[in-house]
């Protein structure tokens, strides 16, 4: 049992004692989660619908994942506590040996690289609350900031183990402080360490600080601080504005810039902290070194928005985030930790577009079809397309560009209201032998159903 769950175990002994304290039940919610999953990935160049497990060049595979959280309100007096409980199973329905990659991020692989029948996970977190001011701990964390996303884009979530704190006591400004030490991956049991993509090593220490301060009701601004020790340094800066034209019309500005740089063991060169960043090219071999900038306007008319943007990574190196791609269990077979997520509109479904030198534009055209009487349904259609990408040997020759549709339905109204249905597809297309077409497609059902 690691430190976290005993906490937890801990303190559901004594909050226990306080159940039928107000609060802590009355305002406690519990719910119900499931999400059936298909998911087919095509890398053009080879493929093979009978490629052998660990080929990768054809995966076809359906998960169900099911969750069930609860999160209880908090004890009164000046300081008052509670806890957080989530249980997650994943169930593996369709997909053979020979569409199961064995470096996989959609459900675990067995001994012989096949897809495990089910896997599944209990966590929790205490929690804390005074005046304004929360702090929870324990190995249920789902962060969601500008350096760090917690992905939740496949069958179960991604988690995370350490201790944040939130604080709200200054009139329009939040305040985010924490201290993370593991991760649980979207297609795993088991907590790791925290890494970066393609480093041997990990760390337990990613801390980070930062605030947003909402300046007027349409204008934010951002300041983050994040360091994953001996691995990077990160600072961030972002502005969102949003210049309502008309009641149905709208102009949104978001500006974000990332400066990361080496620390640690990843600055003195050891081994196991060193990596090929995005698979590209670096300044300074295996060293972080990146400035990434972007600009993304949005235009909203009715149901209509139209958005347009560019995205700059520097030329000294790849954009750097949190990933435990590289990790392996005892047996050498990936732990199914892979697989985040990053704060940039260039997070396709299918390419990330963060190699260094990269210039990328983009645009998405979307629709709400709650203007034409059917609200639930969303359409959207993307583009992008990077250009100057420095190979491995620091020539700027590569180049890469994508094309996304989505399309989402939630059902409004009856029994079965809530009911979410959504089809992805990408089409990706790179040059270059790191840069491997690859067409995907997603189809997705998910449904929560709330106890009251």
């Amino acid at each position: 049992m690691n430190k976290s769950t005993l906490a937890v175990a801990v303190a559901v002994g004594v909050l226990a004692q306080q159940a039928g304290a107000a609060g802590f039940i009355e305002d406690s919610k519990a719910s119900v989660s499931s999400r059936t999953y298909y998911f087919d990935s095509d890398k053009r160049e080879g493929s093979t619908s009978t490629a052998p497990s660990n080929a990768g060049n054809r995966q076809r595979e359906a998960a169900e994942g099911l969750k069930f959280d609860f999160q209880s309100g908090f004890t009164p007096g000046t300081v008052g506590f509670g806890i957080d409980a989530q249980a997650l199973v994943g169930i593996h329905l369709d997909g053979g040996k020979g569409h199961h990659p064995n470096a996989n991020t959609f459900s675990p692989s067995d001994t012989d690289g096949s897809a495990t029948d089910e896997w599944s996970r209990l966590a929790g977190n205490v929690k804390g609350r005074f005046s304004k001011t929360e702090a929870h701990y324990g190995g249920a964390l789902q962060p969601n900031m500008p350096i760090l996303i917690a992905n939740d884009s496949r069958v179960l979530p991604q988690t995370f183990e350490g201790g944040t704190i939130t604080s709200k006591e200054i009139d329009n400004v939040t305040f985010n402080v924490g201290q993370l030490e593991h991760a649980t991956g979207r297609a795993s049991s088991n907590s790791t360490g925290l890494s970066v993509n393609g480093a041997t090593q990990d760390s337990n220490q990613f801390r980070y600080a930062g605030a947003d301060w909402k300046v007027t009701k349409d204008l934010l601004l951002q300041y983050y601080y994040a360091n994953l020790e001996d691995f990077y340094k990160q600072n961030f800066l972002g502005l969102v504005h949003v210049y309502p034209i008309a009641p149905n019309q709208s102009f949104k500005t978001d500006l974000r810039y990332f400066d990361s740089s080496s620390d640690g063991k990843n600055s003195s060169g050891q081994a196991g902290y060193q990596f090929n960043n995005n698979g590209g090219f670096a300044k300074n071999k295996g060293e972080v070194d990146n400035k990434t900038w972007s600009a993304t306007f949005t235009y909203t008319l009715g149901g209509h928005a139209f958005l347009l943007g560019h995205q700059r990574v520097n030329d000294d190196g790849g954009f750097v985030f949190l990933n435990q791609g590289a990790v392996v269990d005892s047996n050498g077979r990936p732990e199914g930790a892979g697989g985040a997520s990053f704060y940039s509109f260039t997070d396709a479904t299918v390419g990330s577009f963060i190699r260094a030198g990269e210039n990328t534009s983009y645009g998405q055209y979307s629709y709400d079809f709650a203007s034409l009487g059917v609200p639930g349904l969303k359409a959207s259609i993307a583009y992008l397309n990077g250009q100057d990408i420095k190979d491995v040997n620091g020539g700027k020759d590569l180049s890469e560009h994508e094309t996304d549709a989505r399309i989402d339905y939630v059902i409004q109204t009856g029994v079965l209201k809530g009911f979410g249905t959504t089809l992805r597809h990408g089409t990706y297309r790179g040059d270059g032998t790191t840069l491997v077409d690859e067409d995907q497609t997603r189809l997705i059902f998910n449904y929560t159903y709330a106890f009251k």
